[in-house]
């Protein structure tokens, strides 16, 4: 299944710049080249020689670990890019965590345009924020404060700015939660029902809405620089 580079949206999540510039200029270079469309769940493949640009959705991307485990290394979401030439871990993965639209660019035609090479610079940049900020969680000793920073920061990236709160439209496992801080789902578990109790979210349609009472501290990083 594909739909046209018409199809592109233009999405509100909070905390981040728009990705307008990146969107406009593939809608003129790629005008008549398809999006390829993976429903949420489904594996996406991801050639040796091509970067993948996400158009609409969000992406997990992990590891397998020699026992079988699953290892979540981050979520590429709207005009990120992703692929294997932009990493070194093997195996790596990608899975389709919502309904996803991808565009894929031979990594000869970027190299052929700065234009486009600048472009992405951004979005470039905005993974390896990211990466950045997902290591430096295991610094936290408290794992309730590992949890709670890290919700902050799917909030931060993908949320959605709701009357009552910030949505994360993410429906990660308490198993992928657990392993993206390290820690069990037993204790993800129960450090959400402590979140809840506390009133800092709660759960509506599968999804967490994190709450904007200025009494939690934390929540100052939604509004951070």
């Amino acid at each position: 299944m594909s739909v046209t580079t018409s199809a592109l949206p233009h999405n509100g999540m909070i905390g981040r710049q728009s990705h307008q510039t990146l969107i406009d200029l593939l809608e003129q270079l790629y005008r008549d080249r398809a999006l390829v469309a993976h429903p949420a769940g489904q594996a996406i493949a991801l050639p040796n020689d091509e970067v993948l640009v996400v158009c609409r959705g969000i992406v997990q991307l992990f590891t397998i670990q020699q026992d079988g485990s699953e290892t979540l290394l981050g979520l590429a979401g709207p005009s990120m890019p992703m692929g294997l030439p932009l990493t070194t871990v093997d195996p790596y993965w990608a899975m389709a965590l919502t309904d996803v639209d991808v565009l894929s660019l031979p990594l000869a035609e970027l190299e052929a345009s700065p234009m486009l090479m600048a472009s992405m610079f951004r979005h470039l940049t905005l993974r390896l924020q990211q990466s950045e900020a997902w290591l430096a969680l295991a610094g936290k000793r408290l794992v309730a404060d590992r949890l709670k920073h890290f919700l902050l920061m799917l909030a931060k990236d993908f949320g959605q700015v709701e009357p009552q709160g910030i949505r994360i439209p993410v429906r990660l496992t308490h198993h992928q939660l657990a392993t993206a801080i390290g820690t069990t789902r037993v204790t993800v578990t129960r450090l959400l029902k402590d979140f809840k109790s506390e009133g800092w979210l709660t759960f509506e349609q599968r999804q967490i809405l994190l709450g904007l009472d200025p009494k939690y501290p934390a929540n100052q990083l939604l509004t951070s620089p």
